[in-house]
């Protein structure tokens, strides 16, 4: 496969996550991108951080793949939502980047996260890197909507050794309403990983007057209780550290002047999960 990269690429390890990054493949010919995706052998990254203490377990470095089908209402990344902005690189180049971290990961009982953007968009991409990553002796999370479990067989979560699902509301029509897309794949991928009593945790966020509902968050935990694999709930609150992003890509942001969750709110969501016997934060 040819070198489609620009002359002078930006590195993958990036200051943030909400760094803007654009057009960072967008001269990959067409056919490269249909066999990267078939093939696994390369993919679409937005960058690598390091540091990480809110993506799983310990100490972690999170790869952030671009690509997403979902299109939240309050995304603090809509610029990962087009792979062709996302870096083009090869699995050799990703795990060549993981394993610098390899040591140190293990000292701070932390691992590798595998974000996005939708890291399922780039399945086979994805499971080789996690792959990878377990093979070198390092703890593997994959942070997904779950829209796209199916494309992983059950023999390919033996790769994963934890699944960050994000769950975004329960009734279905405020669910399209706010991601565009249906819930039900997310759900029948987390009664999946019930079944096959993989580790999971629940990433819910909170959004005033958007999934703030008691009752909607009541459902959510009832389901997720119900299931006997989901180690832990996080409440994270809504911020605005993304809104730049919406105005530097000439996007419509709706959220504009909504404010971050108040404490009590915040509470109040964790008082629901926990009166469901989960251990929430």
């Amino acid at each position: 496969m040819p070198d489609s990269q620009t002359a002078t690429p930006p590195p993958l390890e990036a200051k943030s996550p909400f760094e803007l990054r654009v057009n960072l493949g967008k001269n990959v010919p067409e056919s490269d991108v249909r066999s990267a995706l078939a093939t696994g052998d390369m993919g679409f990254l937005h960058s690598f951080t390091t540091g990480s203490t809110v993506d799983g377990p310990g100490v972690r470095v999170v790869a952030w793949t671009s690509g997403c089908m979902w299109r939240c209402l309050y995304c603090h990344n809509p610029d990962t939502w087009t792979m062709s902005n996302g870096v083009p690189v090869t699995i050799a180049k990703a795990t060549e980047e993981l394993r610098k971290y390899r040591h140190g990961l293990k000292v701070m009982s932390g691992g590798f996260t595998l974000s996005g953007g939708e890291p399922l968009m780039q399945h086979r991409f994805a499971l080789k890197l996690l792959t990878a990553a377990k093979g070198m002796g390092i703890h593997t999370a994959l942070d997904t909507n779950g829209f796209y479990g199916d494309r992983l067989r059950d023999a390919d979560l033996q790769a994963i050794d934890l699944v960050l699902l994000d769950i975004k509301t329960w009734d279905p029509e405020r669910h399209r309403r706010l991601t565009g897309m249906a819930v039900h794949p997310t759900l029948d991928f987390a009664r999946r990983l019930a079944a096959l009593r993989r580790p999971a945790w629940l990433r819910y966020v909170l959004v005033p007057g958007l999934t703030d509902d008691v009752a909607d968050i009541a459902n959510i935990a009832g389901f997720v209780a119900g299931l006997g694999n989901v180690e832990r709930v996080d409440v994270l609150p809504f911020h605005q550290m993304g809104r730049y992003k919406w105005k530097q890509l000439g996007l419509e942001y709706s959220l504009e002047t909504v404010e971050p969750p108040a404490a009590d709110l915040i509470e109040r969501a964790c008082t629901v999960f926990r009166d469901a016997g989960l251990k929430t934060y």
